[in-house]
């Protein structure tokens, strides 16, 4: 049998390095490919060698089949693992591995194309008396979108054939919006996977979203590994994973599970594979996809089984027959997966760009993070905002949620804007907890989007950062080093420092005393301090009798303060004013870094509130800019395909207001 030697992965982050750490333990080398804008990602750091594919996009990297297989051959790797998105459910890339004479982790290229285009995976799985939802392709006649709709029925989805992980995707519920709808998905899709074929497809309103994992080798078995649920989901794309779900039963199990391997036997499937379903509320199920690749969630699925599946993955690939039998696997516990992204989950989730500026999981508490950052690392608007995926298994799903909740609430995570809190809101919510997870969880249930700060948390965040920085500005003096820190020659006159907490000013004051201790006045609240150490980034308060231990990082006039309940960011006001930045009446500008993908107005043209303006790519999504309130476009500062700066002005629209 052919042994993989030398191991090149052809996706980035997270993965990458989780597919590198079980190479590694079978003595298999790794060779990394990075895009510029990867460079000095950590993935690029763990591999034995590293490729640079020249260039900053998707296009010209990651989805750049000549590029990937001439690395290969360049670093005499003889096998390739596509790990996830990209192209790994290319089969034309699958096939140019084989043809390479490289070994290809995963499955055959004939079945990744049958599972690849959406519309013919659903023909087979009705041949394969698999229930399966109505749809039906878009054609390139624009004027018969509207009965191919009446075919499949409103609400639907608009979905990309080649596609999957949210991108490509449009709920549609009335006629009107279906044509944008549909020309958003297919520049999305195009840009995500390089086919913008799409289809329209019923869409279930209230469902659970329930996944089977299956796995086939050479010799003819395929086999499951039990489900997974992953129905909390915004813009189509999961943010909580979990198996097994709460909502299945033994004899819905057993139903999914031989709808799941009567899939893979159509195909003749012969590696990792997820058939995905959707599940209503009497137990009805649909076939919805298949995914002919590991997924992002496949950690959950080895927590309760105690299988490596890139292991499992990388032996099929060999020629090897499964390392297990059906009736080997039983389910241990419950497994909790959250993904943190770079997103702003109070502006609708609008990914988030900047450099992490700390990174550094509560190594108490026991966890599985599969991460594609570090301390110091950018998160560039040209890939996607995941950051990493944090796993954590126990004996119940309660159990687990909460100690989920807990390891992410003492994530240290600064300098970038993340979802962590709004996670933290999901996972303690009475309703999850429950089970009552459907994909509408996050618009029927509407979790807190932000972390509530109590105004005691708030005052000693901002004692923690003033007496830190105090003392660190005493120990930096060169003159009079030797006077104790804090202290004033008129006794009576207290220190002031000013700060914003979200969107509000925190005046703060403190006086050092004789025995050492401090007065403080924060926002009117007066009380005593204490600082018992610091060092290493972190400070132990004694503030009006109670003792807590807080991690203060700071960046110029930003100030992350971390305690057991998560964050709290403070932005030090200047002590004197600063010239402000030109404000631009009517002006809209850009949320990130981005290129301009449409610009569906010109100067002069009259705009009512909620029509779209401009739309920005950014991080693999589009983000439209909508009319704020009628008016005249009196601007229009970008053009197709620029690329812009976050804050950047890209038209202006006149309201009158001035006028009246």
């Amino acid at each position: 049998m052919a042994r993989i030697t030398k191991l090149l992965i052809s996706g980035r982050g997270e993965i990458a390095r989780r597919i590198m750490r079980t190479a590694r333990e079978m003595g298999i080398a790794t060779v990394a490919v990075y895009a510029d804008p990867d460079a000095r990602s950590p993935h690029v750091g763990d591999a034995d060698e590293a490729i640079a594919l020249r260039g900053a996009t998707s296009a010209e990297t990651y989805l750049d089949i000549a590029k990937i297989i001439d690395s290969a051959q360049r670093t005499g790797a003889n096998g390739v693992h596509p790990g996830y998105g990209f192209l790994a459910e290319n089969a034309e890339f699958a096939q140019a591995v084989i043809d390479a004479g490289l070994i290809w982790v995963g499955p055959r290229p004939e079945a990744i194309a049958m599972m690849g285009d959406k519309l013919t995976a659903k023909k087979l799985m009705t041949e394969a008396r698999v229930p399966t939802l109505p749809a039906v392709e878009v054609t390139a006649d624009i004027d018969g979108l509207g009965t191919q709709a009446s075919e499949v029925g409103y609400p639907l989805i608009v979905k990309a054939a080649g596609g999957g992980g949210g991108k490509g995707m449009r709920v549609v519920t009335a006629a009107e919006d279906l044509a944008d709808a549909v020309a958003g998905a297919r520049r999305e899709a195009a840009a995500s996977f390089g086919n913008d074929t799409m289809f329209l497809e019923r869409f279930l309103e209230t469902s659970r979203h329930i996944e089977v994992q299956v796995f086939g080798d050479k010799h003819g078995n395929v086999l499951h590994c039990f489900e997974r649920e992953c129905s909390i989901q915004r813009r189509h794309q999961k943010i909580i994973e979990e198996a097994p779900s709460p909502a299945v039963d033994a004899e819905l199990r057993r139903k999914l599970a031989e709808a799941a391997i009567a899939a893979g036997k159509a195909i003749s499937y012969d590696n990792a594979g997820t058939v995905e379903f959707m599940v209503d509320g009497e137990g009805n199920f649909y076939f919805l996809e298949m995914n002919t690749r590991l997924q992002v969630e496949h950690p959950v699925t080895e927590e309760i089984t105690g299988l490596d599946l890139v292991r499992e993955q990388i032996r099929v690939a060999e020629g090897e027959p499964l390392s297990f039998r059906q009736d080997d696997l039983l389910i241990n516990g419950h497994a909790i997966e959250a993904r943190l992204y770079a997103e702003d989950p109070a502006t609708d989730f609008l990914p988030a760009t900047g450099t992490l500026i700390a990174w550094e999981p509560d190594p108490a508490l026991p966890a599985r993070f599969e991460s594609g950052v570090e301390t110091g690392s950018e998160v560039s608007p040209y890939f996607d905002p995941m950051l990493a995926k944090v796993i954590v298994h126990a004996p119940d799903r309660t159990e687990a949620a909460l100690r989920l909740a807990n390891v992410l609430e003492r994530l240290r995570i600064h300098g970038v804007t993340s979802n962590r809190d709004f996670l933290v809101n999901v996972l303690r919510h009475d309703s999850f907890l429950s089970g009552d997870t459907t994909t509408d969880f996050i618009e029927r249930i509407n979790p807190a989007r932000e972390r509530e700060v109590s105004d005691e948390e708030v005052r000693a965040a901002v004692l923690a950062v003033a007496l830190t920085v105090q003392q660190a500005r005493r120990a930096e003096a060169l003159v009079l080093a030797t006077i104790p820190s804090g202290w004033r020659n008129n006794p009576s006159a207290m220190q002031q420092v000013r700060y914003h907490f979200r969107d509000k000013e925190v005046v703060t004051e403190y006086i050092r005393h004789t025995d050492g201790g401090f007065g403080y006045n924060v926002n009117g609240h007066t009380g005593e301090a204490r600082v018992i150490a610091s060092g290493n980034g972190r400070i132990e308060l004694e503030i009006d009798g109670v003792q807590r231990t807080l991690a203060v990082v700071t960046e110029e006039l930003n100030h992350w303060i971390h305690g057991v309940a998560g964050e709290v960011r403070l932005i030090e006001l200047p002590r004197f004013p600063e010239r402000e930045r030109e404000q631009i009446t009517g002006g809209y500008l850009a949320p990130m870094p981005g290129r301009i993908v449409a610009v569906h107005v010109e100067v002069g043209q009259k705009v009512s509130a909620g029509v779209p303006l401009i739309i920005v790519e950014a991080m693999k999504m589009e983000h439209i800019i909508t009319c704020a309130e009628d008016g005249v476009v009196t601007e229009v500062r970008v053009s197709v395909d620029e690329q812009v700066e976050a804050g950047h002005v890209l038209l202006v629209v006149d309201t009158g207001k001035e006028d009246s």
